[in-house]
C-alpha cells in the first residue's frame, strides 16, 4: 500500500457571511476529516488544520492515504440444508442468490460453513477492495458541503446560463491536492486544480500550488492572506494590544473584545492595525452612545483611559491592508465615523429636551405582545408589584414606583429608537438629566441586568425591587399565554429571568432583607404579581411557573454541588434564599458517618408512610411496648427541639449534625420493632412515630434523595 500523503481542499467563494466563517470553516474540516477516516483512507498520526478566510473554506489533513487497505468480510448466504442439495450441488436458490450479488463464478464448494445456534449456513468469505481516494473525497465532498451550517442558502447560475446551484455564496475556485497531485474531484459546477487566488486588492492573478504542504505558505508570501482564522485572529490581537499599551489605553472590557475580534476576523484576509480619532467634544454625549456607534456600525475598537476606564478620543481600525503610508485609510474611517458620533449627539441632546416623565403615556402606543396590552399596562402592573417588592424589603415604595414609571419610557426616545441595546442605559442618563433620585436613576440602569451581583444595601434596593417585580411580571405574563420555554427556544428569556430572580433572592438574603418574618417569598410574590393581570394565570401555571424556577436553580447548582444534595433540597421547595445554604449543609451532612444509614431509613420510613391513609395522629406515650421504639421516641423528643433550635437560626448543618445523633435508636428501631403489628392502635402509634421523625428529619432536606437507588 502507498504511504500517506498531505491532502489540500479548498473551495474558494465570493464574501462569506462574518458571523457564520468561523463556524463553517471548522463544519468543512470536520466534515471532510470524518468522512475520510470512516472509509479507512486517514493513516494514524494524521492532523487536521482548518482554514477560513472571507472568501475561503479550506482543510489540510496531513496524511492521507491513496487507498484504503483491502478488508475481510464474511457474509451468511442462507441454510445449507436450502442452499444445497443431497449430494452437496447448489440448488437454484443458492444460484440466484450468488448472481444477485455477483459472485456467481464462485466454487460452491469453496463456501464456509458456520452454526448460527438453530441451522447450518453458507458463509461466503471475501476480500472488499479499500475506497480510493478519487471516489472516496468525492462522495465526502459532496456530504460535507450538504450538511454545512449555512445560515442563508442562495441560489446562482453557473457560466452555462442554464445550471442552478445553491451554496451560502457563489463559488468561484476548486483545489484538491494529494501532496503534488491533483485530485479529480467536481463540486459546485467546479472541477479541482491546483489554482487558487490571494487578497482581493494586494495580489495579482490565480497563485499555483506545487503541493498541498505549500498552501499556507505560498498564500501568506505570494497571496497576502492568512489563511488560518484562529492565526489570524491571533495577529488582530496582538497587534490591538501592541497599539492599546503604545498609547496607554486599554480596549476595555474583555467579552465585548472577544466577541468583536471573531466578527473583524472574519472581514480581513491580512489585517493590519491603525489608530483613528475623533474630536473630543463627542465625549460630551455617554459613552455606551459612542462605543455602540463604534463596535456595531463601524467595527471600530475604542480605547478605553487605562486608570480610569473612561473613553478617550481614539479607537482601532482593523484594515485589510498594509500600507506604508495608511493616511487615506485613517482619515476615511475618521470622516466615516463623524457622521455617526454627531448623530448620536443629536439622539441624546434633542431626547434630553423633553423629560421622561412625560413620554410615559407614549408608551401606550408601544405593544408589549397583543395578549398582554401595551408597554404603559405592562408598567402599571411592575409598578404595583415594585411597590409591593419594596415595603416586603424595607425601601422606600413611592422611590420603587417612580422607577417603575420611568423604567420603560426611554423606548420612545430617538436614542433607543436608533440603537435598541441601549435601552435602560439611556433611560437612566435621561432620569439623571432630569433630576430624578439616584436611586431611583440606578434601578433604570440595573433593570436589564442578567443577575444582581452584590448584596442589597439601602442605595440599591430600589433597584432590586424593580428587578424583582420586572422578572415576576415577565415569568407569570409570558407563561399565562400560552409561550413557555420548549426545547432550546425561549424567545422571551424566561429562563434568563427566572435566573435573575433567583440571583435578587440571593442578594436580598446576603444583604440582611429577608428577615424571618419578611412577607417576600416566591409563592406571595407569583401571588402578588399574577393578582396584576386582567386575566389572572390559573393556578396550575403559578404552580408551573414555580417549579419552572426551582428547576433552573437545580440546574445552576447541580454544577457547583453534589446533584444528590440539590435534589434533595429542591424536593421541599424551601424558601428561595435558603437553598444554597441548605444545599451546603446536605453535602456537609453527606460525608458524616451516619448519612448513608439515615438517608436509607429516611427512604423506607416514606415508603411506609406512603402506604398509610390519611394523618397517623399523635404518638401515645402509653402504646410504647418496645425497649427500641421508647428509645427512638425519647430520641426524637430530646433532638427535635435543638435540631428546631439550629434551624429556627439558619443553621442548617447543624441542625442535619443533631439528627445525625439519631442513627443508632434508629436502626434498633427497624431491627427490633415490627412497624406493622396486628393491634391496630399499636400499629398506627408506631406509624405516628416514624411520621414524627420523618419530618423532622426531612425539615432542611429530603434526606431519601441521599440514599443509594
Amino acid at each position: 500500500m502507498s504511504a500517506a500523503q498531505p491532502l489540500l481542499l479548498e473551495l474558494f467563494t465570493e464574501e462569506l457571511p462574518p458571523k457564520a466563517l468561523n463556524r463553517l470553516g471548522q463544519a468543512f474540516a470536520d466534515g471532510i476529516a470524518a468522512g475520510l477516516q470512516s472509509r479507512g483512507l486517514l493513516a494514524g498520526g494524521n492532523a487536521v488544520t482548518a482554514y477560513a478566510t472571507p472568501r475561503r473554506l479550506a482543510v489540510h489533513l496531513s496524511a492521507v492515504l491513496p487507498q484504503a487497505a483491502d478488508t475481510e468480510y464474511s457474509e451468511k448466504l442462507m441454510p445449507v440444508s436450502v442452499g444445497l442439495t443431497a449430494d452437496g450441488q447448489a440448488t437454484p436458490a443458492l444460484l440466484k442468490k450468488l448472481a444477485a450479488k455477483g459472485l456467481q463464478s464462485v466454487d460452491v464448494a469453496s463456501l464456509a460453513r458456520e452454526s448460527d445456534g438453530k441451522n447450518e449456513q453458507l458463509v461466503y468469505r471475501g476480500i472488499a477492495k479499500g475506497a480510493a481516494l478519487q471516489a472516496a473525497l468525492q462522495t465526502v465532498l459532496e456530504e460535507t458541503l450538504g450538511k454545512l451550517p449555512i445560515p442563508k442558502v442562495m441560489s446562482y447560475q453557473l457560466a452555462d446560463g442554464t445550471t442552478t446551484v445553491r451554496f451560502v455564496r457563489p463559488a468561484h475556485g476548486l483545489v484538491a491536492l494529494h501532496s503534488d497531485r491533483v485530485v479529480d474531484v467536481t463540486a459546485l459546477g467546479l472541477r479541482a486544480g491546483r489554482s487558487t487566488y490571494g487578497h482581493r486588492f494586494q495580489s495579482e492573478g490565480p497563485i499555483e500550488l506545487a503541493s498541498a504542504d505549500a498552501y499556507e505558505d505560498r498564500l501568506r508570501e505570494q497571496g497576502r492572506v492568512i489563511a488560518s482564522f484562529a492565526k489570524r485572529r491571533d495577529a488582530i490581537e496582538r497587534q490591538l494590544r501592541d497599539q492599546a499599551a503604545r498609547l496607554g489605553a486599554s480596549l476595555g472590557d474583555e467579552a465585548d473584545v472577544a466577541a468583536l475580534l471573531d466578527e473583524v476576523c472574519a472581514l480581513v484576509e491580512y489585517p493590519t492595525v491603525y489608530v483613528g480619532e475623533f474630536e473630543s467634544e463627542f465625549l460630551a454625549v455617554p459613552q455606551e452612545c459612542l462605543i455602540l456607534t463604534m463596535r456595531l456600525n463601524q467595527k471600530y475598537f475604542p480605547l478605553f483611559d487605562a486608570a480610569t476606564g473612561k473613553l478617550t478620543h481614539r479607537f482601532l481600525i482593523v484594515s485589510n491592508m498594509e500600507l506604508a503610508d495608511p493616511s487615506n485609510i485613517i482619515e476615511g474611517n475618521q470622516r466615516v465615523v463623524r457622521p455617526r458620533l454627531a448623530d448620536a449627539r443629536f439622539f441624546f441632546e434633542t431626547d434630553k429636551k423633553v423629560p421622561l416623565a412625560e413620554r410615559v403615556e407614549q408608551l401606550g402606543t408601544v405593544v408589549y405582545h397583543n395578549k398582554l396590552g401595551s408597554q404603559l399596562e405592562r408598567s402599571q402592573r411592575v409598578r404595583a408589584l415594585a411597590r409591593w417588592v419594596a415595603q416586603a424589603i424595607g425601601a422606600d415604595p413611592g422611590r420603587a414606583d417612580r422607577a417603575a414609571l420611568l423604567a420603560k419610557a426611554d423606548l420612545v426616545t430617538g436614542m433607543v429608537g436608533e440603537f435598541p441595546e441601549l435601552q435602560g442605559i439611556m433611560g437612566a442618563y435621561y432620569a439623571e438629566a432630569d433630576g430624578e433620585a439616584p436611586d431611583v436613576v440606578e434601578a433604570i440602569r440595573q433593570q436589564y441586568r442578567i443577575r444582581l451581583e452584590a448584596p442589597v444595601t439601602d442605595a440599591s434596593a430600589t433597584a432590586a425591587a424593580l428587578f424583582l417585580a420586572e422578572r415576576a411580571e415577565t415569568l407569570l405574563g409570558i407563561w399565562s399565554i400560552g409561550l413557555a420555554p420548549t426545547g432550546d427556544k425561549d424567545p422571551y428569556g424566561l429562563r434568563r429571568a427566572a435566573l435573575g430572580l433567583i440571583s435578587a433572592f440571593e442578594q436580598l438574603e446576603a444583604g440582611g432583607r429577608l428577615a424571618g418574618d419578611s412577607a417576600l417569598t416566591l409563592d406571595a410574590l407569583l401571588a402578588q404579581a399574577a393578582a396584576g393581570f386582567a386575566t389572572p394565570p390559573t393556578p396550575k401555571q403559578i404552580d408551573e411557573v414555580r417549579a419552572f424556577i426551582f428547576e433552573r436553580y437545580r440546574n445552576q447548582l447541580a454544577g457547583q454541588f453534589d446533584r444528590a444534595a440539590v435534589d434533595a433540597v429542591i424536593a421541599v421547595a424551601p424558601p428561595l434564599a435558603q437553598v444554597p445554604a441548605r444545599v451546603r449543609a446536605v453535602v456537609a451532612f453527606s460525608a458524616l458517618p451516619e448519612a448513608a444509614a439515615l438517608a436509607a431509613a429516611n427512604k423506607r420510613i416514606g415508603n411506609i408512610l406512603k402506604k398509610v391513609e390519611g394523618d397517623p395522629g399523635q404518638v401515645n406515650e402509653a402504646l410504647l411496648a418496645e425497649p427500641a421504639e421508647k428509645a427512638l421516641a425519647e430520641s426524637v423528643r430530646t433532638l427535635r427541639p435543638q435540631a428546631e433550635g439550629k434551624f429556627a437560626q439558619g443553621d442548617f448543618a447543624g441542625a442535619l449534625s443533631v439528627l445525625s445523633q439519631a442513627r443508632g435508636p434508629v436502626d434498633a428501631f427497624f431491627a427490633d420493632v415490627m412497624v406493622m403489628a396486628e393491634d391496630p392502635a399499636i400499629r398506627a402509634n408506631r406509624l405516628a412515630l416514624l411520621a414524627e421523625l420523618h419530618r423532622v428529619m426531612n425539615h432542611v432536606a429530603d434526606l431519601s434523595r441521599l440514599a443509594a437507588a
